[in-house]
């Protein structure tokens, strides 16, 4: 019996083939496009990225995404942002003294974090509330791979607007997955996480 119907969304960025192997192997059908029609029709839609903030937008926008990620979003449909395909889901992102707009999906921006090493890079422990859907079944401090050196610190503003926020530290502490309505998203790559990604990925498909 086939899993739900997964796009992971082609723009030009992010780690897209790792990602289709954890899905699938998670139960998903998975397909890897820059179709923007499948992407709508989907019953979930994942937005990778890795690398840049600026260069991640500058691809949703020459593939004209955007409106498709805000329309899933606004239709109630699921849309699951992994790493800087989570960052760009929030108002902005600062790098290097430059601020990019990004889809304003969620309230907040992304900054570099607070930390002497960077970047931060490895197994971290995270924070996850019971409310989570996305963690259920996960035990307290579960931990996850993380690379990054920017994040949303300012978690109480995503609190604040209805959102169940997880967190982890490093310099500070950051957001590292956040949900709201159809709106999943993680800091972390749960494609590397090994059973924990694996336990979390499933959790996501079981809400399509």
């Amino acid at each position: 019996m086939s899993g739900p119907d997964v796009v992971v969304l082609d723009y030009g960025s992010g780690n897209l083939r790792s990602a289709e192997r954890a899905l699938a192997a998670a139960g998903a059908t998975v397909r890897v496009t820059d179709d923007l029609s499948a992407a709508s029709a989907a019953a979930g839609l994942v937005v990778p990225g890795v690398g840049a903030f600026a260069a991640c937008m500058a691809g949703i926008e020459g593939l004209g995404a955007g409106p498709v990620i805000a329309d899933r979003v606004a239709a109630g449909r699921p849309v699951l942002g992994i790493c800087v395909g989570m960052q760009v889901l929030f108002e902005h992102g600062e790098e290097h003294a430059v601020v990019t707009k990004g889809l304003g999906l969620l309230p907040g921006g992304v900054t570099k974090l607070p930390a002497t090493r960077l970047p931060h890079m490895g197994w971290n422990t995270v924070r996850a509330p019971e409310s989570s859907a996305l963690f259920t079944g996960l035990p307290p401090e579960s931990r996850f791979y993380f690379v990054h050196s920017y994040a949303v610190t300012e978690p109480g503003s995503l609190a604040s607007a209805g959102a169940t926020v997880t967190t982890a530290h490093h310099g500070a502490d950051f957001v590292a997955a956040v949900e709201r309505g159809p709106l999943s998203a993680a800091q972390f790559h749960p494609e590397k996480s090994a059973d924990t990604g694996a336990r979390l990925l499933r959790n996501w498909l079981a809400t399509l």
